[in-house]
This record gives structure tokens, sequence and C-alpha cells, in this order.
């Protein structure tokens, strides 16, 4: 199932499917791409930043960013 990364829930790990093209380089250096697997670590509460681990590093990223990239999560 493909949902946005800010809808995964705690602990869900999924593969990105589908990055913004006007975000895609602003995120690449934090080894957010296309193909990777990612797993949802924390969200702060009030549309707060995002804790997610990608290749064994922990990155945040704002709501307004994880709105704009699609996982296909595994169930």
């Amino acid at each position: 199932m493909e949902k946005r990364l800010s809808e995964m829930r705690y602990g869900e790990k999924g593969v990105i499917k589908n990055v913004d093209e006007d975000l895609k380089e602003k995120i690449a250096g934090m080894g957010i791409r296309i193909g990777k697997e990612i797993e949802m670590i924390t969200k702060q509460p009030m549309r707060g930043p995002v804790v997610v681990l990608v290749d064994g590093a922990r990155t945040s990223l704002g709501r307004n960013i994880s709105n704009r990239i699609n996982v296909e999560v595994k169930e």
C-alpha cells in the first residue's frame, strides 16, 4: 500500500517510491532517495517534524516535506 511518509505509523517500514521533483536534490544528501528503505521512528504532535531511519541514520523532516514523499509500505 502506498501512502505519504507523514501518514506512516511508528515502527512502520517501507520503500520510497516518489518524491516531488523540486524536493529531490534537497533531501538526497540525507539519504532519502527513491528505492531506499525507510522506517518511521517518531512523529511530533501538532504538525511537528517526523524522525525517520534511513541507512542506519536518524533524520528529522518537517511535516510539509514528509507530505511530499510517497512510500510503499510493507504489510
